[in-house]
């Protein structure tokens, strides 16, 4: 796999884990003592992110703050995808020239 790929899926699954922790964060935010999920990425060496999550120190509900995150980590799985697919193309026309 070449490292564009392996940038633009990386990306993704760190933009998914973003839509899902959001999400959770969304759906329980009215049970008692939930405490939020938080989601940090960290650049790995070499291209590509590293996702982890941890829960918030205090209970309590941040609707906006999950709101902008499930948005912004839809437009992040996205730009990512399009730099998937631009790659394939490229290769695509590459094999042509080639060939």
């Amino acid at each position: 796999m070449s490292s564009i790929s392996a940038i633009a899926q990386s990306g993704m699954q760190a933009a998914l884990q973003r839509q899902s922790s959001s999400a959770n964060n969304i759906a329980n935010q009215n049970t008692e003592g939930f405490r939020r999920e938080l989601v940090s990425q960290q650049e790995q060496s070499g291209g590509g992110t590293q996702t982890s999550v941890t829960r918030a120190s205090q209970a309590g509900s941040q609707l906006p703050e999950d709101m902008v995150a499930q948005m912004a980590s839809s437009y992040s799985f996205q730009a990512s995808l399009k730099t998937l697919k631009t790659q394939d193309q490229m290769m695509g026309a590459l094999l042509d020239v080639r060939a």
